[in-house]
């Protein structure tokens, strides 16, 4: 109990040091540190076995959506998606970009913690995934206007570059994160400050540095404060959308005249220490990586690079298809198609720029009908499904 009420003081008081400090305040400590501590390893509550997994719940493992509600009612769509399997996480928001309405799922600490709390109990054999965008800054959705703790942006850990300073912010997050029932944070950002117009990272200061090492020191503090609190991170947007002059959320994003092999080192880095959770692709075209697609459906790329060059073998997750640069281009099936045959594992639709509330089954269905046409083998669908396990087993258990 004294240990909880000390923790419980330190944070309040480092809560007092951010919010006097703002998101780009000026505090300095002298302290520079190199490189991120080993990465913590977790082992499951129990075993995670799912014995004779139909194709049907594999797939359901591979579709993460979002949707409208500040409750998940026993007759929602949410809730019967999740009760027959048809998911395997969920993603919230605080806005409702469709309808342009701040009414989404968040608007206080206790209705969110009550909401989270219904959807898992909707989880019957596998725990859910439940995620949300929480890299500190003015990438947040969990606000300091709902009653959350506000945290600085990357740029402004980035610039200081301390460990002290960083491990406090990434602290603040996980648990600001874990107390409102989310166990996935899809932070943090570890795309290079190439340009600092870009207007989906620059701008929105989201990236900690121009420097590769610099961004790979932060990004490994912050996700070691997040796996110390139990809580899965998602690095992002492989392989690199620093440098863009576009945004990916508004349609096609070419970045082959301004990316660089640089832009891969933070990821390099973070994979040979072994500490990504997850990686998160970018939409970004580039005809040097592959002439025909963007990233997130490029196997030259997702499996080319990061798997076989990078050798990376975690979870990758696709950054949301419902983004112009995905849906104004390809068709759901198209895309469902050529994500998963390029290597992702999860295919995450925020539901959020459009909104199809059957977008779960819709989903599903298609894959299923690309895996019996045999456009998609049924092999892919395992090794995602096993990786999927492996994650959850990791950090969540099973009943």
């Amino acid at each position: 109990m004294k240990g909880d009420l000390f923790f419980i003081f330190v944070l309040l008081c480092l809560l007092a040091f951010f919010l006097a400090a703002g998101c780009t305040g000026n505090s300095e400590y002298n302290e520079q540190i190199g490189e991120p501590d080993d990465p913590v390893t977790y082992e499951p509550a129990d075993e995670c076995i799912v014995p004779d997994a139909t194709l049907d719940e594999k797939i359901g493992q591979m579709i993460m959506v979002g949707f409208r509600g500040f409750t998940a009612d026993n007759d929602s769509q949410i809730a019967d998606d999740i009760r027959n399997g048809r998911v395997g996480g969920v993603i919230l928001f605080d806005r409702d970009v469709a309808l342009n309405s701040s009414e989404r799922n968040i608007k206080s600490p206790e209705q969110v913690s009550l909401l989270n709390s219904q959807l898992q109990g909707y989880a019957e054999k596998i725990p859910l995934f439940i995620s949300v965008d929480q890299e500190g800054g003015k990438i947040c959705r969990l606000k300091e206007s709902y009653g959350f703790p506000a945290v600085p942006s990357a740029e402004y850990l980035g610039s200081m570059d301390n460990e002290t300073i960083t491990r406090e912010a990434g602290s603040i997050l996980a648990d600001t994160v874990k107390n409102a029932g989310f166990n996935m944070n899809f932070a943090p950002v570890v795309d290079l400050m190439v340009n600092p117009d870009s207007p989906a990272i620059g701008k929105l200061n989201r990236s900690f540095s121009d420097d590769p090492v610099v961004v790979a020191r932060n990004a490994g503090w912050i996700i070691d404060e997040h796996q110390k609190a139990g809580i899965i991170t998602a690095i992002k947007h492989f392989p690199g959308h620093g440098s863009a002059m576009a945004d990916s959320h508004a349609g096609f994003t070419d970045v082959t005249d301004t990316w660089s092999e640089e832009e891969l080192i933070p990821y390099e880095i973070l994979i040979d220490e072994g500490v990504p959770d997850m990686v998160m692709t970018a939409h970004i075209y580039n005809q040097n990586l592959d002439p025909d697609y963007p990233a997130t459906l490029s196997e030259k790329t997702i499996t080319g690079i990061l798997r076989d060059r990078l050798d990376y073998d975690g979870v990758v997750i696709t950054d949301a298809m419902d983004m112009g640069a995905i849906a104004d281009n390809y068709g759901m099936k198209e895309a469902l198609n050529l994500s998963i045959n390029a290597g992702c594992d999860i295919i995450l639709f925020a539901n959020n720029i459009v909104y199809d509330e059957r977008i779960a089954e819709n989903a599903t269905g298609l894959i299923k009908e690309l895996v019996l046409d045999g456009d998609i083998p049924e092999e892919r669908i395992n090794e995602s499904y096993e990786r999927i396990i492996r994650l959850k087993m990791k950090y969540l258990g099973c009943e």
